[in-house]
C-alpha cells in the first residue's frame, strides 16, 4: 500500500533543537530508503517540510516507522499520513 506522509513541524519547536537531530533522522531516512520503505521523499518548497511516500502493509506498519524517526520521536516533527488508491479517473474515458 502508499502511503503519503506530510511532515508539520510542531508547534514550539526551534531551529537550535533540530540541528542536534539531523544527521541522525538522515541516517534513519537513508535505512528506510535502502530497504525500500521509503519510496520518495521531497520538501515543500515554501515551508521545507518532507513529503514522503511509503511503501507499507497498512496505515499502522506507515505510523511505526515514521515514529522511528528521531525528529518524530523528540516530538519536534510529526506527520498526516494519508493512504493513497490507485487512480481510476481514466475510466472516464472509456464510459459508453
Amino acid at each position: 500500500m502508499k502511503i503519503l506522509a506530510i511532515e508539520k513541524e510542531n508547534q514550539g519547536a526551534t531551529g537550535e533543537q533540530f540541528k542536534s537531530f539531523l544527521k541522525t533522522e538522515a541516517q534513519k531516512v537513508w535505512q528506510f530508503y535502502k530497504q525500500g520503505i521509503i519510496r520518495e521523499i521531497y520538501f515543500t518548497q515554501d515551508t521545507h517540510e518532507a513529503v514522503l511516500i511509503l511503501e507499507c502493509k497498512d496505515v499502522q506498519e506507515a505510523e511505526n516507522i515514521l515514529n522511528a524517526l528521531p525528529l518524530v520521536k523528540e516530538k519536534l516533527i510529526s506527520f498526516e499520513i494519508k493512504p493513497l488508491i490507485t487512480y481510476d479517473g481514466f475510466e472516464r474515458l472509456f464510459d459508453k
